[in-house]
């Protein structure tokens, strides 16, 4: 009995999101107004026309769960604990795997002023556990009298990076997973990955989880810029994702099943590609749109959401 409710609690919350007209996500929080992948970007995004929270994951030496785009510290982003930052060309050396939490919680992601970014607001903040973000939010929303956000959560894996800036797919969706099921969110998340084998892992294991394939063009030229860092790594391993160098049908043949949603760079979206997803029942969810205006081209192609670094444009 107690599992039948489960499965309907579940089956509810997709056709819910399903039904859904438009899914505004805030990439990273919303980036363009606080800094990324913090507490006080989630919540200031709670506080905007937001119906999902888009975030990633990376896992420390100590096996906790952290939210993080980067693998590293990102010379980008970082202040040191000594509030020098880190040099541009020896963030590889600051990998987090190989970290434990207590010491990333020393440096600092809120105070380095982004050119490309100049309305984020400046502040001390670190990379938080997975689920403190999950905690605040929850808590956060409630107190707004607000609906409880969707989570679209992006398992950092790639095939050509196994041991080195994470682990194995099977123990990444563990550590993640075992998580979100404590918080009981199942019902509200949605798991993403450029990486076939993270999405496959849910969808065995979890197939009532929605998933979202993440999908770029990646020629040859993209391809020796990800090898440039790997180059004991066979070439491979890099082809073991999508490409969209053969289209929607190209890149489907990674799965084993069709996804939730196909979240394509989008400057790679199309009404025939729209169309194309449409009929193998996937929504369209493109990254990363910062402008009203392609916003409302994209709308008008028939895009079911999108993932924004700045929430002002749901406004």
């Amino acid at each position: 009995m107690k599992n039948a409710f489960l499965s309907g609690i579940f089956l509810m919350a997709i056709q819910l999101y399903s039904a859904q007209t438009f899914d505004n996500q805030a990439h990273r929080g919303g980036k363009s107004l606080y800094p990324e992948n913090t507490i006080p970007a989630m919540k200031n995004a709670l506080k905007m026309n937001v119906t999902t929270l888009e975030m990633d994951l990376a896992i420390t030496k100590d096996k906790k769960v952290i939210l993080s785009h980067d693998s590293f510290l990102s010379p980008e982003l970082i202040t040191k604990p000594n509030g020098t930052y880190i040099p541009k060309d020896s963030g590889f050396y600051y990998k987090i795997y190989e970290m434990p939490y207590s010491k990333i919680q020393t440096f600092d992601v809120g105070l380095k002023k982004l050119d490309n970014y100049p309305d984020q607001k400046k502040m001390k903040v670190q990379k938080p556990l997975f689920s403190d973000i999950i905690d605040a939010c929850e808590s956060y929303s409630r107190e707004l009298k607000r609906p409880l956000p969707y989570y679209n959560i992006e398992t950092k894996t790639r095939p050509f990076s196994d041991n080195i800036f994470h682990p194995e797919p099977q123990e990444f969706v563990h550590l993640m997973m075992k998580i979100i099921v404590e918080k009981g969110i199942q019902d509200r998340v949605i798991i993403q990955s450029f990486d076939p084998r993270t999405l496959e892992i849910i969808h065995k294991e979890y197939p009532k989880i929605m998933t979202a394939f993440l999908v770029e063009k990646v020629d040859d030229k993209k391809l020796e810029q990800q090898r440039a860092n790997f180059k004991n790594i066979p070439v491979e391993k890099f082809k073991l994702y999508p490409n969209h160098l053969n289209g929607v049908a190209g890149d489907m043949k990674f799965l084993s099943f069709t996804p939730t949603i196909y979240s394509p760079d989008h400057k790679l979206v199309t009404p025939i590609l729209i169309q194309e997803c449409h009929a193998l029942g996937m929504k369209v969810i493109p990254w990363t749109v910062n402008t009203k205006e392609r916003l409302q081209e994209l709308k008008n192609m028939g895009i079911d959401g999108v993932i924004s670094d700045d929430p002002r444009i749901f406004e």
